[in-house]
């Protein structure tokens, strides 16, 4: 389809002030890509070394299939302002143009938007990189491509961001290391991972399998984007922005290297993404494991190991993908780990704050989705008790939230009425001058658990009783 120049430059590459600032290096790979310089260390066969890697990217089929994708994940956008909602539009105008460019190695992405999300820990910030909605689909298409290639690669004790594997499942693997005897741990923690990948050892492992030099120049120069921080450009020469479609596999990529070292030196490990677990027998064994594979990780993969999080423990005073483990009648089982109750605690004290300004519906709405998540994720823990208390200070305060909203006697006296209480007693309690949480103790029978599930807050504990069952 025919379209004018300026018109796509205004809208896809309106920052091209920012990107002449991008390295030389990425210019090189861009330009020209020596296959001769290809290195292959790992002796792995797979069909899939081919020069035509991006021919296979940029079909038809594949690029719908990563619109389909983005439009479904929905988010924000990024730096040029465009939604999801008007990508259709732009890319039926300018699909050709943008295939075009990327074929024949124009193709310069956005700088990402920078996003920061408060980690547990105060004071410290999770550093998201949001891509523009264009760059996300070409993303998507790149790791729909990559995946089957790279899932023929992975390590079994892999589980995190890849297909029809998840958090359980790791949790699942630790459960098994520790009934074997594997009581002590390595809780290895790999220091702003996202932040500090050296590029130039991806792009070397990237290389290893992927042939087709035009790939290779693409996904450098996402890394080399840059971001957009507080209105001025960062240029990213190490790292890679965490938030990309992309992001997650060469996380996985990256880490591989880690997988296949601790698997050629025999160890039982578990890993989620950058978070790793080396299980071993001994306390003796844990330490002397920690002590060898540090230089590895540091001088082989140039990763940054946060010595100060990074511990050995026995497998009882660890907290892993939110849980904690425990030992019962010898066998391992699961609790939540007491931040992530801290932090579930957080969240109902937020929304049932008697001062949000939001309406009843909503506040139901957001109170159910909330609960029926956190139970689903957390349902291998044994938490009767802890949920059956929880659900009596979440309902407290939900009768607390509708006690402020009778704020008339006529109104409290008008709804225990219609609770069935006593005229006597509905007068009285009405005219009380008790404070709201005081209140809510006291309306604990008439306001009953039931009414309170009529009305959508579900139970916690029904919940994870049905989720349990199943």
């Amino acid at each position: 389809m025919n379209v004018t120049e300026s018109r796509f430059k205004n809208r896809q590459l309106h920052m091209e002030d920012y990107l002449q600032m991008v390295s030389a290096e990425q210019k090189e790979y861009a330009e020209v890509f020596d296959y001769g310089k290809i290195t292959e260390k790992s002796g792995i066969i797979t069909n899939y070394w081919t020069n035509n890697l991006l021919d296979l990217i940029l079909r038809k089929d594949n690029l719908n299939k990563a619109y389909k994708r983005v439009k479904s994940n929905k988010g924000k956008g990024g730096i040029d302002g465009m939604q999801v909602d008007e990508l259709l539009p732009f890319l039926r105008e300018n699909q050709e143009t943008i295939i075009q460019q990327i074929r024949e190695g124009k193709y310069k992405p956005n700088p990402v938007r920078r996003v920061e999300i408060p980690k547990e820990t105060k004071g410290e910030f999770r550093k998201l990189g949001v891509p523009t909605v264009v760059d996300r689909v070409v993303q998507q298409a790149i790791t729909q491509e990559l995946t089957p290639i790279y899932e023929e690669q992975f390590s079994e004790s892999s589980f995190g961001f890849r297909p029809n594997r998840g958090a359980h499942d790791a949790l699942r693997q630790c459960q098994k290391n520790v009934n074997n005897g594997y009581v002590y741990v390595v809780d290895m923690d790999l220091e702003k991972f996202f932040d500090t990948v050296c590029q130039s050892k991806l792009i070397e492992v990237l290389s290893r399998t992927i042939k087709d030099g035009r790939v290779i120049s693409l996904i450098h120069k996402y890394l080399n984007a840059g971001v957009i921080a507080n209105g001025m450009f960062e240029r990213t020469e190490i790292g890679m922005p965490q938030g990309g479609p992309l992001s997650p596999l060469l996380s996985n990529i990256m880490l591989n290297e880690l997988d296949k070292e601790l698997e050629s030196r025999g160890h039982r490990f578990v890993r989620y993404a950058d978070d790793c677990m080396i299980f071993c027998k001994s306390k003796r064994s844990a330490l002397r494991t920690l002590e060898n594979i540090l230089p590895f990780i540091e001088e082989k993969l140039f990763l940054k190991v946060n010595r100060k999080k990074t511990k050995v423990a026995h497998i009882s005073k660890v907290k892993y993908l939110g849980y904690s483990f425990y030992r019962y009648k010898g066998k391992c089982r699961f609790r939540v780990h007491a931040k992530s109750i801290k932090k579930m605690k957080d969240k109902i004290r937020e929304l049932t704050d008697r001062n949000k300004g939001i309406s009843n519906e909503k506040r139901e709405e957001q109170y159910q989705a909330y609960v029926r998540g956190w139970v689903n994720y957390f349902k291998l823990a044994d938490m009767k008790s802890l949920l059956k208390a929880t659900d009596e200070w979440a309902r407290r305060r939900i009768r607390a939230v509708y006690w402020k909203q009778w704020k008339k006697i006529k109104t409290r006296y008008r709804m225990l009425r219609a609770l069935k209480l006593e005229h006597w007693r509905a007068k009285e309690l009405a005219c009380s001058r008790k404070g709201y949480w005081r209140m809510a103790k006291t309306l604990n029978q008439i306001f009953s658990n039931k009414i309170i599930a009529k009305l959508g807050y579900i139970s916690m504990l029904d919940y994870y009783l049905i989720v349990y069952e199943n």
